[in-house]
């Protein structure tokens, strides 16, 4: 084998265009790591000649500073905004502020007089429909004209996002975790972190939560602070001219759209390092830190959810957990796991169906019908009625003596004396046994509608719905084991840590617990997942039951199929991304996988002296590669270097234009000195430019498991196969995918990209 030294001698970049990607094409990284280093040194060489060269180079090192800086702004603010539009829009479905109308309903309360504390959610300010339109707020006409306001507004808010997604930005649809994955594996999609997406999804977004379908802002919000990065990106030529580059600044960005996601800054850098990012250098993990903590704290000051905190769902506990709990939160785990496998096969079959029927033509039609049914279905329960966050709020809450949920509902002592903080455990009351049922039921809701909802063309996310549908499981388990422990203290299992009149479980620690498992199970995150979760709640002892809950969901869910629902859904769309976490253990060869193979034609090559500019234009019309292997002569085939197709076309077109003398006839040559000519010859045109003259080879018998660790860790676009200096054949990334979909029983073609 041997490797890439001075890649090429062109990199002063001669003529425009020369380096950039096609759309939907993969990246060199070795050359743009080779471009990135020449550049650098070139700047260092300068800053020593004069003071504005070594202000500039200062420039240049800190560019990478400042685009993070910018990102974390961004991010930071979008993040505020969304959140508090979010939050009035949601109310807006069921009421109306007559004090000031872009209040939400917490907010109008918050500024009347006229609040007491018992009906802290009731004020004359406040306004349901039914109290505005027909002036009453009691009966079964104010119920049903509430319950087709909410209707109407859903419906409403879902046309408007998928309307403007359809019209104005289609890759605006969707979580965007996958293709996000995908470009940072050095694919090109032009437009998909444009302007037009990051404002259309960042309405969209407010729309779709707003409607109350199920799914969260979470997800998609790393996407939109990828296409921060990318805008900003833009301004600097270190990163808009070198894609490599600008792959690092995407992956900070994706750790800044974590941490306003979940106020999660540690957890951001983390889940950047270990689910989407391919390519994470120590310097960006210092950079992508930076623009977590700037996010975080633009976050924090603008302050959308008005208690000091980052999330909606911050909670504190007062009780430490016993190991005899371990054994439940395992069984969330397990629940997670397969709640998480059942997940995706469903949402792939469905997504799969959308593809291939003629249910994808209709996608306003399918959002609106999805829509009309979650509504319908939501608003009898006030568990589906109010926001997945708020939701995910109360099930992770701890019951205090001034809560008012249903789920608090226990059967005090009248005579009890005990610290706020500090309630034993109780009889659970008539509203705890109704609020469980009416869980069960959200519970078998949310499992069924999430199913049908991820992959519309809408902005979606699948955190807040995995987290909401364990939360529910978890909190139920925890009030059932809290029962079972009040009732039977003198069971061996509860005897040595739960007294009476003790505060044994906390049932809200079971819903965080749950959440953990059933995020885990669907995205098969570990590290990341426990990071988000303990900086969610600030509760550093209950790591450990987090970690058991999440190891255990992957372990679970891993059994039934190792793919998370990003990487399903990156073949869904048939991306060609090469997954670090797949193992490839056949006993192929590469002879086993170039290209050309027998029966084939041969190989497609370029000669170093004897083929015209005529021959050459005809070669690029008549096929469809991406490069050519250059090579002595036909008949010996000796390697010489390897052209891109597209750095061919631009190379001809500009000597046509700059260059007199050339025309069809004209020879070509690859090599320093020019061919011998007959006297009355047009000017031969020289290529030797925009020859890569050390293209990465393997020899025919080099194992395919080596060839695929090769194209993975050195992200190739092509590998040169040889014999003794001669070329044999081709392997493109393409036909690694297709061997290893082929040995995995998979049809090859159908996971090629379209």
């Amino acid at each position: 084998m041997s490797g890439p030294g001075n890649l090429m001698d062109f990199l002063d970049e001669p003529f425009p265009d020369v380096g950039t990607y096609e759309d939907f094409h993969t990246i060199d990284w070795l050359r743009e790591k080779s471009r990135d280093t020449d550049r650098h040194r070139k700047i260092t060489s300068r800053s020593r000649e004069s003071v504005w060269e070594f202000v500039k180079s200062l420039l240049d090192a800190w560019s990478g500073w400042a685009v993070m800086l910018l990102i974390g702004l961004l991010a930071g603010t979008l993040a505020g905004v969304i959140d508090l539009a979010v939050d009035w829009m949601t109310d807006l479905k069921e009421g109306v502020c007559l004090s000031a109308f872009w209040y939400s309903h917490e907010q109008c309360c918050w500024t009347s007089n006229e609040t007491t504390f018992e009906d802290r959610d009731r004020c004359p300010q406040w306004q349901t429909w039914s109290e505005l339109l027909v002036n009453r707020s009691e009966g079964a006409s104010a119920y049903v004209l509430n319950y087709l306001m909410y209707i109407l507004w859903a419906l409403l808010f879902a046309f408007l996002a998928v309307s403007l997604v359809r019209v104005f930005a289609p890759y605006a649809c969707g979580s965007g975790i996958p293709e996000i994955k995908t470009i940072l594996s050095g694919f090109i999609i032009r437009g998909y972190l444009g302007k037009w997406t990051l404002l259309i999804k960042t309405v969209t977004l407010v729309l779709v939560v707003s409607s109350g379908l199920s799914l969260g802002k979470e997800g998609p919000l790393v996407h939109v602070a990828c296409c921060c990065g990318n805008l900003f990106s833009g301004l600097f030529s270190k990163y808009s001219r070198n894609e490599g580059k600008r792959r690092e600044v995407l992956s900070a960005a994706a750790a800044a759209g974590v941490s306003v996601a979940f106020g999660a800054p540690i957890g951001g850098v983390l889940f950047s390092l270990e689910e989407v990012s391919y390519y994470f250098p120590l310097k960006t993990l210092w950079r992508s830190f930076f623009a977590a903590l700037v996010a975080a704290f633009t976050l924090r000051s603008i302050n959308p959810f008005g208690n000091s905190r980052l999330v909606l769902f911050y909670v504190e506990y007062h009780t430490p957990w016993y190991m005899a709990e371990l054994l439940p939160f395992i069984l969330l785990g397990v629940f997670g796991g397969l709640w998480g496998a059942l997940f995706i096969r469903g949402n792939i079959a469905w997504c799969r169906r959308r593809k291939t029927t003629r249910l994808g033509r209709y996608p306003v039609l399918e959002v609106l019908a999805v829509t009309a049914v979650t509504a319908v279905a939501a608003y009898p329960n006030p568990y589906t009625r109010r926001s997945t966050s708020e939701l995910i709020s109360e099930l992770f809450n701890d019951c205090g003596a001034l809560a008012s949920s249903q789920l608090c509902d226990y059967v005090s002592d009248p005579n009890m004396t005990r610290p706020l903080d500090d309630i034993p455990d109780r009889p659970a009351g008539r509203g705890v046994y109704t609020a469980m049922w009416q869980l069960a039921l959200a519970l078998v809701f949310k499992v069924v509608i999430t199913v049908f909802t991820f992959g519309m063309k809408i902005p979606s996310g699948l955190f807040i719905p995995s987290m909401a549908v364990g939360a529910m499981a978890g909190r139920m388990v925890g009030v059932g084991v809290e029962q079972l422990a009040y009732h039977h203290h003198d069971w061996i299992v509860f005897r040595n840590w739960c007294r009476p009149g003790a505060d044994c479980v906390t049932p809200g620690l079971y819903a965080m617990v749950g959440a953990a498992a059933c995020l885990g199970g669907v995205t098969r995150m570990t590290v990341s997942l426990v990071v988000i979760m303990f900086e969610l709640t600030g509760g550093l002892e209950y790591i450990v039951p987090l970690m058991a809950a999440a190891v255990t969901s992957k372990w679970v869910a891993d059994a039934f199929g190792k793919e998370g629902i990003y990487e399903a859904h990156i073949h869904l769309n048939g991306y060609p991304f090469l997954d670090v976490k797949d193992e490839f253990t056949h006993r192929t060869l590469a002879t086993d996988v170039m290209r050309p193979r027998r029966g084939e034609p041969p190989l497609s090559v370029l000669t170093q002296d004897g083929m015209t500019v005529e021959d050459v234009e005809a070669l690029i019309k008549d096929t469809d590669y991406n490069g050519f292997p250059v090579v002595v002569s036909r008949d010996s085939e000796r390697l010489i270097g390897f052209a891109q197709r597209r750095e061919l076309i631009l190379a001809i077109k500009n000597a046509r234009q700059r260059q007199d003398g050339v025309v069809s006839s004209s020879v070509t040559y690859f090599t320093e000195e020019p061919p011998e000519l007959p006297a009355n010859s047009p000017q031969p045109l020289k290529l030797r430019r925009i020859v890569n003259l050390s293209p990465f080879t393997v020899t025919d018998h080099t194992p395919m498991e080596t060839v695929v660790d090769i194209f993975r860790k050195l992200g190739l676009r092509q590998c040169l196969v040889t014999r003794s200096g001669r070329l044999l054949g081709i392997i493109t990334k393409k036909d690694v995918l297709r061997h290893m979909a082929q040995m995995a029983n998979q049809d090859p073609e159908s996971i090629m990209f379209n």
